[in-house]
């Protein structure tokens, strides 16, 4: 899986503002908006925050992939938001959030859910991904770490 296939140019917030997690979230829900593939805003927000309430989508190394399967997307959708700043966002590591990953999956749709959750993790536990997805200065920066993602 290349995580760049999911992530065309206008599914990346290469500045996200700092905010409380819901404020981040919804930032990205609106960024996921602008691409035409969310169908209702509301419930897909509904859905985000049903399962952000039941359990953080706070990581560690700085990674966060608040997700959610909903009837509001007919295919997955990933946004990427980067917060140079910092964003509290409840971690297992108890740090600062700087790679936030909004993931919306079908109601039907398990397995390219799971695998791109297991992408991120996974990738995320290499020391390097976080120090140079920080460093990036340009979105081509950016894209060519996340080109790294196996």
């Amino acid at each position: 899986m290349d995580i760049l296939e999911l992530l065309p140019d206008d599914h990346i917030e290469f500045n996200l503002e700092s905010g409380n997690k819901f404020q981040v979230i919804e930032s990205l829900l609106d960024v996921a908006m602008k691409t035409g593939k969310v169908s209702n805003r509301e419930r897909a927000l509904q859905d985000l925050i049903e399962r952000e309430q039941y359990l953080s989508t706070g990581f560690e190394n700085g990674l966060a992939v608040p997700h959610a399967k909903t009837e509001a997307v007919t295919e997955i959708v990933l946004i990427m938001g980067l917060g140079k700043e910092g964003i509290e966002f409840d971690s297992l590591d108890g740090k600062p959030t700087y790679f936030v990953f909004l993931l919306l999956s079908p109601l039907d749709i398990s397995g390219p859910h799971i695998q791109t959750l297991a992408l991120l993790a996974r990738n995320f536990q290499n020391s390097d991904i976080p120090q140079k997805l920080k460093a990036a200065e340009s979105l081509e920066e950016l894209k060519s770490v996340l080109h790294q993602f196996k």
